[in-house]
């Protein structure tokens, strides 16, 4: 039964594992819990109490899809950057009502069910060459790290030098150091579940450093009615929304594409020419999310990066996914409780797997600099530009402009030109 729902190998994982995998992966993205609130709080008319439901209950329908459809072993929910995006870019910046932007999702979520279908999502994976799909997982590697680095206060934002040390010695930095330690004592030391024992352990020193904060244990869910199926149809044929809905679709697209190929080659989940299976499925679970997303009223729902900590837990099936939902299940009721994890507890889970994503790296052919300089840029670029897309669409322009350049014209498909062409229209007039 669980190899036919969610396409459960027992000669690669076992239940436990699985589950544990589930619940790692949920710790290290549950944060969106707390911050997609926080973040459409700066909207009139967008409570934040039904905000968090929706948040939980539009990635609970996420990973139920993943589960089922992709049977892969990745956790879904609405988007950072994404939210952002929609919040500062579209309502703020561009004055659009949020109304107006939850019918760009509607939009950007029916487009993404229509390339999955026609196979157009597939074929742009099938288009990245094979040295990128390698760089594309050391990227996520690194942008994952300086995600838990950042959260955590060890790297701080300075004005003259962009990035700096923060203060190690005391508080959240002190703690995600510490939490580093013990978990990668018990990574040496092969203890099972070290990525979900180093966040709780981290939790519990957290306690008298005064790092954790205990909110609580349970909350009833507030109703979403204020947000669900508001949608404003009236301006949808204009240039704006045009630029909008493109915008959410690439940042999407190449964040989903990026995660996927980026943990699923790390995991050995693709073939021997890298293609991963069930990819249409595991795109059509992110479409449907998408639009659900919309309807109950929130951002773009994307495959989220730390689905990593739960692959590199053993997670390797939708067992994976489905324990990620019954985790989104139960948060709606325990919210204080899942919200008193500090980011320095789940800080080291994310720098502990960074490092494991680097693996890749040792197949890229340095000595080739018409491969090696597209996969250096993808992989330096994810992290200093905060975006897996860029990551990937840049590296892609350089892989068909330096092959070019060399006349090396064989290993450029067609395929490859026109995404190289649209990447470049991309970044110029978006």
């Amino acid at each position: 039964m669980l190899k036919r729902l969610f396409g459960f190998d027992p000669t690669q994982t076992t239940v436990r594992t699985e589950i544990v995998a589930g619940i790692t992966t949920f710790l290290t993205m549950s944060y969106i819990l707390a911050v997609n609130p926080a973040i459409f709080s700066r909207l009139d008319g967008m409570p934040v109490g039904a905000v968090f439901t929706t948040t939980a209950l539009t990635a609970i329908i996420g990973c139920l899809a993943m589960a089922f459809l992709g049977k892969l072993p990745f956790g879904l929910a609405p988007g950072m950057g994404l939210n952002a995006f929609f919040v500062y870019g579209v309502c703020v910046g561009m004055g659009y009502s949020w109304q107006f932007a939850l019918t760009a999702i509607l939009l950007e979520g029916l487009i993404f069910i229509i390339l999955t279908l026609t196979n157009v999502r597939e074929a742009i994976v099938n288009a990245i060459p094979l040295t990128l799909r390698n760089s594309i997982g050391a990227g996520i590697g690194l942008f994952i790290a300086f995600i838990g680095l950042s959260s955590a206060g060890v790297v701080v934002n300075n004005e003259s030098t962009l990035v700096a040390l923060g203060d190690i010695t005391s508080g959240s930095a002190l703690l995600a150091l510490i939490g580093l330690i013990v978990t990668g004592f018990m990574f040496m030391r092969n203890v099972p579940g070290a990525i979900l024992i180093g966040i709780l352990v981290t939790m519990l020193i957290g306690i008298p450093m005064g790092v954790t904060e205990f909110k609580g244990i349970l909350s009833q869910p507030e109703s979403i009615e204020p947000i669900f199926c508001k949608f404003e149809f009236k301006d949808i044929f204009t240039l704006d929304m045009l630029v909008i809905v493109f915008t959410f679709l690439f940042i999407d697209m190449f964040d989903t594409v990026g995660t996927l190929v980026g943990v699923c080659t790390k995991a050995k989940m693709v073939d021997e020419k890298g293609n991963i299976s069930r990819i249409k499925q595991a795109f059509m679970a992110d479409a449907i999310a998408t639009t659900a997303g919309a309807i109950l009223g929130t951002s773009t729902t994307t495959t989220y990066v730390e689905s990593a900590a739960g692959v590199a837990q053993g997670g390797r099936s939708g067992l994976t996914a489905f324990a990620v939902a019954g985790c989104f299940a139960l948060a709606l009721f325990f919210s204080p409780l899942f919200l008193s994890i500090p980011s320095a507890a789940t800080a080291p889970a994310l720098i502990i797997v960074g490092l494991l994503m680097m693996e890749p790296i040792v197949t890229i052919p340095f000595n080739d600099f018409s491969e090696s300089i597209p996969a250096f840029v993808c992989i330096i670029m994810m992290p200093l530009t905060y975006s897996i897309s860029n990551g990937i669409l840049l590296g892609m322009i350089a892989y068909v402009v330096m092959n070019l350049i060399c006349g090396k014209f064989s290993k450029i498909t067609p395929a490859m030109c026109i995404l190289a062409v649209l990447f470049l229209l991309k970044f110029i007039f978006i």
